[in-house]
């Protein structure tokens, strides 16, 4: 049978998670609440669903299996916690909450009420990403180096309550722990406020994770084209990653031969071939809502969990915290 399913908050993300629920074969999609009336009608009329100003009511008057929240960052948790009060599932959008407190509530009440709980990490759908995270646990690197990530583009004026480490870090640091397999320790970074009103818009930020590998992150609102490439370096060559075409590369290190203490010794590296690997283009936030909607139809966990996101918005804290305090900051 088909899950009832709702969106809160239809904004440029929330009007795509509605556009993919009213496409998938296995949900039906009965309302959308917003605050703002004539975009939840606007919404509400294209999909031929119900419209509600407050989302208090839509849950009271319909009824859902799972929603997606999609409202400004602030909103999460109310919004959140008032759906699994009433027995429903929820996928959050990234980041899980807007503090470390907000979000250990979230997942208290998830567990409590026995619904389920995920967070909208759309790059781990990213076909790209998949593949390469396939190739590292093969160990087609040999011991990984750096992973260095660059997530650029121009201010978005939807963001008025988060700045760019709590909008934009949360996804790189969640996948930098995902590629290497390792947490991170330590971290500096350095940050700026340059055209939001309130919050930072840039960010560079350098981190140790706890199996040596070094981190490099290089994120703002400040530039006027949008860049989403993460590189992976390692003995045999580098990974390289295209977000937005969801191109994955491999260029090799021409000498590496699996002696890497003899490769120091001559030298180290030259440049060899260059590989485009064949990956099949999803779209990411569909595979996404797929995967959740599965998940509450086979009670299987979700494939970000509650205290994945967590993670993300502790580590985002810790960056800013850093950039506030211009020190490295250890972590527990």
């Amino acid at each position: 049978m088909a899950l009832n399913v709702g969106v809160v908050g239809v904004g440029s993300m929330g009007r795509n998670h509605v556009r993919i629920y009213a496409e998938l074969d296995n949900v039906n999609l009965v309302a959308v609440a917003d605050v703002d009336r004539e975009a939840a009608e606007r919404v509400a009329r294209t999909y031929h669903v119900n419209a509600y100003t407050d989302y208090q009511e839509m849950f009271a008057r319909e009824d859902l299996d799972l929603i997606s929240v999609a409202a400004p960052t602030g909103f999460h948790r109310q919004v959140a916690m008032h759906a699994m009060n009433a027995g429903v599932n929820v996928l959050v959008e990234k980041p899980l909450a807007a503090t470390v407190e907000e979000g250990e509530q979230m997942i208290a009440l998830a567990q409590e009420k026995g619904v389920k709980l995920t967070v909208g990490h759309i790059e781990r759908f990213n076909p790209a990403i998949l593949e390469l995270k396939k190739r590292l646990d093969d160990e087609p690197l040999g011991r990984i180096f750096q992973i260095n990530v660059r997530r650029m583009g121009p201010f978005p004026p939807r963001v008025e309550d988060v700045g760019v480490v709590i909008d934009l870090a949360t996804h790189d640091l969640n996948i930098m722990e995902y590629l290497t397999n390792s947490q991170i320790k330590s971290l500096f970074a350095e940050t700026e406020r340059r055209i939001h009103a309130r919050y930072e818009d840039l960010v560079s930020g350098v981190m140790r994770f706890r199996n040596g590998v070094i981190g490099v992150l290089d994120i703002n609102w400040l530039t006027p084209t949008k860049i989403r490439e993460l590189a992976i370096v390692g003995e045999r060559g580098m990974f390289l990653v295209n977000y937005l075409s969801q191109d994955l590369y491999f260029y090799e290190n021409n000498l590496a031969s699996g002696n890497w203490e003899r490769l120091v010794a001559i030298g180290g590296v030259r440049e060899g071939q260059v590989v485009k690997y064949q990956v099949k283009r999803v779209e990411p936030l569909k595979a996404e809502l797929q995967s959740f909607v599965e998940a509450v139809e086979n009670n299987t966990p979700p494939v970000i969990s509650g205290a994945e996101g967590l993670r993300a918005v502790f580590l985002a804290h810790k960056l800013i915290e850093s950039g506030r305090e211009h020190r490295l900051i250890e972590l527990p």
